[in-house]
């Protein structure tokens, strides 16, 4: 059955390291419209919405033709942010568009919502894609996700996890054990950041308490694990590129030019 889906785009004009990132101009435009595009080209998606505090960014998001909507400055996290507009909003199911990902696949998205469509008793769902690089396994700055054997989430982590405890016996460090056996790495999965929730769950889930796990790790979605609720995992086999540090801006630069000579 198909539902009415919304794709929310949480996007502050706070960055510690890229200062007014949703503007950041990558072919010709701000980087939040490449975002809002590309979440349009969802099948799925019956409407797509630019969620933020500031008026430049609002103004960009409008000006350049998409829908936007001024929050509160005060949401401690984009999960406020997206329940803020949800619940003044018709939809079924709301997917969380990361805003700093500008070649975001539509692909991915609908990977995200089908569960829902699918599934009623299903609440959240999200994305994962495999890990090639032993860098990205050791790297606090992705996360990784182990699911069980029906798909969901067991738990998220900026640790590499599942911990190879045999390879690393044998080499003495997990890098090292990464290093002598690449193999291993087939047994990671990078979380996307990618969210599908049911609305009502949404709206219940943002006013749930914080949870040690959550502060520990600094990811919300822990808080969903630990207050009991499943969230179904999907993999895909595109690779997210989230613009993070200068380095990502010219890498999306590049990237998005090739797409568009």
């Amino acid at each position: 059955m198909s539902l009415r889906v919304v794709a929310i785009i949480p996007a502050r004009y706070a960055s510690t390291r890229l200062p007014g990132k949703p503007l950041l101009e990558i072919a010709g435009k701000p980087m939040i419209l490449h975002v809002a595009e590309r979440a349009r080209r969802a099948p799925s998606v019956n409407r797509v919405m630019v969620a933020t505090d500031d008026e430049r960014v609002f103004r960009a998001v409008v000006e350049g033709g998409l829908e936007a909507m001024m929050t509160s400055p005060n949401h401690r996290t984009g999960t406020d942010r997206l329940a803020e507009v949800a619940a003044g909003i018709e939809a079924e199911i709301i997917v969380n568009v990361q805003g700093d990902e500008p070649l975001i696949e539509p692909a991915t998205i609908e990977a995200a919502v089908a569960p829902l469509q699918e599934n009623r008793s299903i609440l959240m769902s999200t994305t994962c894609e495999p890990i090639d690089a032993v860098e990205d396994a050791l790297s606090p700055n992705v996360v990784k996700v182990v699911v069980d054997r029906a798909g969901f989430a067991l738990y998220f982590s900026r640790h590499p996890m599942p911990f190879p405890r045999t390879a690393v016996l044998a080499h003495g460090s997990v890098e090292a054990a990464l290093r002598a056996q690449p193999e291993l790495l087939s047994q990671f999965a990078k979380h996307t950041g990618l969210y599908a929730y049911r609305r009502d769950f949404l709206l219940t889930f943002a006013q749930l308490a914080p949870t040690p796990l959550e502060q520990a790790e600094t990811l919300e979605q822990l808080r969903a694990l630990e207050h009991g609720y499943q969230i179904k995992v999907v993999a895909v086999k595109h690779r997210s590129i989230g613009v993070d540090t200068p380095e990502d801006l010219d890498r999306v630069r590049k990237l998005v030019c090739g797409l568009t000579s």
